[in-house]
């Protein structure tokens, strides 16, 4: 399991920051999540890192990966499998 801190800029109501979480909780991967639909700031730090305003955005260590893209975040935990 990564060592990595990893962080998921999210919306509510997003599908895809949905399964991401539940990618995450499936397995035991912790994660810090900050709702940019309410928070200005933490929005404007994840347009400094992905360039868009799209969610999710996720950082694995110094990683930025844009969307929900399961074998993109295994590569980056380090081959963490189900």
């Amino acid at each position: 399991m990564t060592q990595e801190t990893v962080t998921i800029y999210s919306t509510p109501s997003c599908v895809y920051c949905n399964s991401a979480k539940k990618f995450f909780t499936e397995r035991g991967v912790a994660y810090t999540e900050y709702n940019v639909a309410d928070d200005i700031k933490k929005r404007e730090e994840m347009t400094a890192k992905s360039g868009q305003m799209g969610v999710p955005v996720i950082t694995i260590g110094s990683r930025t990966i844009i969307g929900f893209n399961q074998s993109l975040l295994e590569e980056a935990l380090g081959g963490v499998v189900s």
